[in-house]
């Protein structure tokens, strides 16, 4: 993970013609050429770079955490959401305008729905097929999360115990 203090460390060798060495350290490898063959932007790319270091850095790290590496992709929006989230004291982690995974819309459906999901109910919920969503909640079922039962009525539901209010088990056949 970045930090200041090596940031700073690699910007004071551009007063020894290094320029740009911690625009390498921060992963900004394109700004880093530029500056190296051009001593900072001749000096007024290093002075700005001295006031912005600290946002430069937190956007550095930033990018670590929602696993933006070096060489890969670099989504300035979902970074500088992230730098929005955290400046009004929100954690940072995985960007909030992803649209939740299936195991997501299943737990969620299952918690509202007093521990019970259906494939019908999740694939209302998740936008999935009827057999999209009986595949996960199987899933599920086969690595114990949920249990198949089968109600009076003779449906089949995937109980999540966890997420139950109650422990009566009135409404589901006796196997």
């Amino acid at each position: 993970m970045p930090s200041l203090g090596m940031a700073y460390l690699f910007w004071a060798a551009s007063f020894f013609g290094m320029a740009g060495l911690h625009r390498f350290y921060l992963g900004k490898f394109g700004s880093g050429l530029v500056y190296f063959f051009t001593w900072g932007l001749f000096g007024f790319g290093t002075l700005y770079d001295a006031l912005t270091l600290p946002e430069q850095v937190r956007e550095a790290q930033i990018r670590q955490r929602l696993g933006y590496g070096f060489g890969g992709p670099d989504p300035d929006a979902a970074v500088f959401e992230a730098l929005r989230q955290e400046r009004m004291g929100r954690p940072v982690g995985r960007p909030s305008n992803q649209p939740p995974t299936i195991e997501q819309v299943i737990l969620r459906t299952a918690k509202r729905n007093d521990g019970i999901a259906t494939p019908a109910t999740v694939a209302l919920e998740g936008n999935v097929t009827t057999d999209q969503a009986k595949a996960h909640l199987e899933r599920l079922a086969e690595r114990g999360f949920c249990e198949v039962r089968v109600r009076k009525s003779g449906s089949i539901v995937y109980v999540f115990p966890d997420l139950r209010s109650s422990d009566s088990d009135d409404e589901f056949e006796e196997i």
